[in-house]
């Protein structure tokens, strides 16, 4: 067992590009412009402007007069969007969770390259040949409403009782990050792809229905419409500062420890990136000890970089959220190649 030894981060926010972006990928006169435009999953921008995107594209923006252009939406939904533009390439830096970022790159996506401090982040949470890189450290984890249901469930077994029906949800697996966590969580906490599949069809009778983004799971929660919704520890934590009744928690195997694996914000510049230049400048500043020390502050969640050791108060509060839940590592390169075995299986059990 492994428990929890540094800090995580998350928020939320939907914006979409406010002009059209016309230049084509690589061009010389795109390279000029003072742009650079991100494709990144929802969690790290505050729905009040105060979250770590928020504070570190304005930082950047005042430091080097690049604006930066942002689109969300979820991790899955950001690699098919920039996967249609392979031909006329839009974004500049694509932000994603596992599995997608490894799905980025093996549909050559990213190209390679290694910001300042890259050799400050631990070689699990970067790739090899440099396509990707972690920026803010996170897990997985689940919500539940204080008020309505004060005490956390404590196993994924307890989610079947019939006081969930309809008062459950998860995001879709295959197009939300946290949404396929939930079948690499359930397929290691079962052992197995089987009896994951068997567990989560029954679970099926108590589900709302599908959600393509996880951060929209949360207001609905805090609100009381849901029970229990899945999400991540650092978008959780970051959206608990407006909505006062959200709980995090993490389902164990009945009889077994709480378990999570870290589902970090992984960063990695597109290939033929019509502002290249620019993206490499916004990785070396979002890896920068500067913004790192800001992960947990603003952004409730755990800076990627080692030597940065945040002693905050809610770094010392994700510590102590963290404590004596076992931490797993999942396997992602199988995940990667078997992605789509995986989620067919899911929509055949939950018939979906």
């Amino acid at each position: 067992m492994r428990t929890y030894a540094k800090p995580i981060a998350a928020v939320t926010g939907a914006l979409a590009l406010a002009t059209t972006l016309t230049a084509c990928g690589g061009s010389s006169a795109a390279s000029d412009e003072k742009i650079v435009t991100v494709y990144s999953a929802d969690g790290l921008k505050g729905e009040a402007g105060d979250g770590w995107y928020d504070k570190v594209f304005a930082d950047f923006e005042k430091e080097t007069g690049i604006k930066v252009k942002y689109v969300e939406g979820g991790s899955g939904e950001m690699v098919q969007r920039a996967l249609r533009e392979k031909s006329n390439t839009q974004a500049d830096v694509i932000v994603t969770l596992p599995p997608f970022i490894q799905q980025a790159d093996s549909k050559g996506l990213l190209q390679s390259y290694a910001p300042k401090g890259a050799d400050q982040v631990d070689g699990g949470d970067k790739a090899d040949d440099g396509k990707w890189i972690s920026v803010v450290n996170n897990y997985f984890g689940f919500v539940h409403n204080k008020k309505e249901l004060p005490a956390a469930p404590k196993t994924w077994e307890e989610l079947l009782d019939a006081k969930y029906k309809d008062k459950l949800q998860y995001s879709t697996p295959g197009v939300a990050g946290d949404g396929t966590a939930v079948l690499i969580k359930a397929m290691h906490d079962f052992g197995g792809q089987g009896p994951a599949m068997a567990y989560l069809k029954k679970l099926q009778a108590n589900n709302v229905g599908p959600s393509s983004s996880t951060s929209k799971l949360a207001p609905k929660t805090d609100k009381g419409e849901l029970l229990v919704a899945n999400g991540d520890v650092q978008m959780n934590f970051a959206q608990a500062k407006s909505m006062p009744n959200l709980g995090i928690w993490f389902p164990a195997k009945d009889g077994g420890k709480p378990t999570t694996f870290a589902l970090p914000y992984a960063a990695g510049l597109v290939n033929k990136a019509p502002h290249t230049e620019n993206g490499r400048k916004l990785l070396d500043f979002m890896l920068s000890e500067r913004a790192q020390r800001e992960v947990s502050a603003i952004g409730g969640g755990f800076p990627a970089r080692k030597d940065v050791k945040p002693t905050d108060a809610n770094a010392i509060e994700l510590a102590k959220l963290m404590d004596g839940v076992e931490i797993f590592e999942p396997d992602w390169s199988d995940i990667d190649k078997n992605l789509t075995t995986y989620v067919d299986a899911w929509k055949s059990a939950t018939g979906s």
